[in-house]
């Protein structure tokens, strides 16, 4: 797994290896059950502190994403073929959204704006999932 961070981003580091590992799960490039580069090792090829790859780790961990296990390190525990979201997944997810929704209509997206917009989005996704 390739990842490519823009340490001079306002987007915090923690956020976009989460972000990141997250893309790669749902574009097929890792599967369940594939290993994740420990936390230490991710540090080192960043030169950024082990922490902040923890809590990339910890938010993954938390959302049923990935398993941590001291011998076996992190390892991806769902993909898009794993089955149907975790109880609670549809809540927050719609709460998430509704956030996402309401920026783009104070800057001034319509409904058809919004839709064309997500199809695009979703072209991305083609052959990868059904």
């Amino acid at each position: 797994m390739e990842l490519t961070l823009d340490l001079d981003s306002d987007v915090p580091i923690y956020q976009q290896i989460r972000d990141r590992i997250l893309e790669a799960i749902a574009y097929g490039v890792l599967k369940e059950g594939d290993p994740l580069p420990s936390t230490r090792q991710l540090a080192s090829d960043f030169g950024i502190n082990f922490l902040t790859v923890s809590k990339a780790y910890d938010q993954l961990k938390q959302q049923g994403v990935i398993r941590i296990n001291r011998k076996s390190g992190a390892v991806v525990r769902r993909d898009p073929n794993t089955g149907p979201p975790e109880p609670g997944f549809i809540d927050d997810w719609d709460s998430r959204m509704r956030v996402i929704l309401a920026e783009a209509a104070v800057q001034g997206f319509t409904r058809s704006d919004l839709v064309k917009r997500v199809k695009v989005l979703l072209d991305q996704y083609e052959g990868v999932h059904p």
